[in-house]
């Protein structure tokens, strides 16, 4: 008889082990939402407290680490655009302000053209070139037959100057041939209050070019400079060129 109560005891206390180690975990477990809904609740609080201007910034600066425009960007440089400095504006520089830098060891401010076919478009990461006319020749990193162009800048909400004079505002457009010859694409203007703004070319399937030219003939009132962030040019690829054998 003891031999029998003995054997049923067993797994009497195996059941009961195995039901406090599961209660210990799913305290645990609560534990562990609690603190997470804890902290939602914590952050919740913050946004509340936070004025609607910092609520502008904080979607603003989560927007423009996207990329919105679902279109092949020819003029990107880590796929091989490159800028044809020859036929590209100088780079603006101040050399009271670059002395400045210098003399603390310090990078010179003024950004290379390069920096348009970059994606990273954050404050004071642009191209100036002097006063309100300008213009950047961009060798694309293929021949495409020129369908659209993208413009961006910093919105004004994250601007340090708190405004968007020194953007570009009446520009033109060219497809520039192997033998250097450009074809006018169209006038547009750059609307500073929108950040991002994608323009429909004329000419479209004209012929395929291997560079495009960026004409800015004003900006939106900075009286020193003009900034460019970034330029996208979008199209199709064009056909391969055929070889005599």
């Amino acid at each position: 008889l003891l031999l029998c109560l003995s054997a049923h005891s067993v797994p009497n206390t195996l059941l009961n082990a195995r039901y406090q180690e599961m209660v210990q975990l799913q305290a645990r477990e609560i534990k562990d939402l609690r603190a997470i809904t804890d902290k939602l609740l914590a952050t919740l609080q913050e946004i509340r407290a936070m004025s609607d201007e910092q609520k502008i910034v904080q979607k603003i600066l989560t927007m423009i680490q996207g990329d919105y425009i679902e279109k092949p960007d020819f003029a990107l440089k880590s796929i091989g655009a490159a800028i044809d400095f020859e036929h590209t504006s100088a780079t603006y520089s101040c050399s009271k302000a670059r002395s400045y830098w210098n003399w603390f060891r310090l990078w010179d401010f003024a950004h290379s053209p390069e920096v348009i076919l970059e994606p990273n478009v954050t404050p004071g990461n642009c191209w100036p070139f002097l006063g309100h006319h300008g213009q950047v020749v961009i060798r694309l990193a293929r021949k495409i037959y020129l369908t659209n162009v993208t413009i961006q800048h910093i919105p004004k909400a994250v601007s340090l100057s708190g405004n968007l004079n020194a953007a570009p505002k009446d520009f033109a457009v060219y497809g520039v041939d192997d033998t250097g010859e450009d074809v006018f694409l169209g006038a547009f203007v750059f609307q500073a209050d929108s950040a991002l703004q994608t323009f429909d070319l004329k000419n479209k399937h004209a012929k395929p070019f291997g560079s495009i030219k960026l004409k800015i003939t004003s900006n939106w009132g900075h009286p020193r400079f003009t900034c460019l962030y970034r330029v996208r040019a979008h199209g199709t690829m064009g056909e391969p060129e055929t070889t005599a054998c």
